[in-house]
């Protein structure tokens, strides 16, 4: 990769690590009575669990857009204006990422827990567009791609972003449904990014 690449890969990488940093801070001690013991604070802690849900998910999620992030750096051999606004638009949904996580922690519980929870999926489905963009500025044409990687690894890629947004759409519908059932498909989605594979097996290899 060229130096201008490895330096907006090093950017986002730092700005992936502050918002999942900022997810734990959802998650606030309980404070009690100085009198209150273990009964108290096991009760306090229970009352948690829609907030430890929602960091366990997200984390998940951010976890394996980092590494899916990661992956489609490895295939860049230069990128330009019209990648690096791609690319901070991209970097603008991770950063707010920890609000609809903050909501639904909230509202999970709740009667709002429809609204919170269609809210967290719609920003997945923005999340998904931007990494579709991503790959329209960078792999359409092979324009910043290395040269030698094959047309079927950019194909699977591009095929595996495409099918990421109608199930988070799917995924906003049901949440109005089911609060539970819409983050679940999101959440779940992790491993479908997880397994994505961005080698390229038909590229040639090195000459000694």
């Amino acid at each position: 990769m060229t130096r201008e690449t490895v330096r907006v890969e090093a950017f986002s990488d730092g700005v992936f690590a502050i918002a999942i940093t900022l997810l734990i801070l959802e998650i606030r001690v309980p404070h009690l009575p100085t009198e209150a013991g273990n009964a108290e604070l096991g009760a306090a802690l229970r009352t948690l669990w829609p907030s430890f849900l929602a960091f366990a998910g997200t984390f998940g999620s951010i976890l394996t857009m980092w590494i899916n992030h990661h992956g489609f750096f490895d295939l860049l051999e230069r990128v330009d204006r019209r990648f690096l606004f791609a690319n901070g638009f991209l970097l603008l949904l991770i950063t707010f990422v920890p609000f609809p996580t903050a909501l639904l922690a909230a509202y999970l519980d709740r009667p709002g827990a429809n609204a919170a929870s269609a809210f967290y999926c719609a920003t997945y489905v923005g999340i998904n567009v931007a990494y579709n963009l991503l790959w329209l500025t960078a792999a359409r044409d092979h324009r910043l791609i290395r040269p030698g990687v094959s047309d079927k690894v950019l194909e699977r890629i591009r095929r595996a972003y495409l099918l990421g947004f109608p199930i988070y759409v799917l995924a906003v519908v049901a949440a109005f449904w089911n609060a539970m059932l819409g983050f679940g498909i999101c959440s779940a989605l992790w491993i479908f990014w997880a397994g994505l594979d961005y080698r390229d097996r038909h590229a040639q290899p090195a000459a000694a």
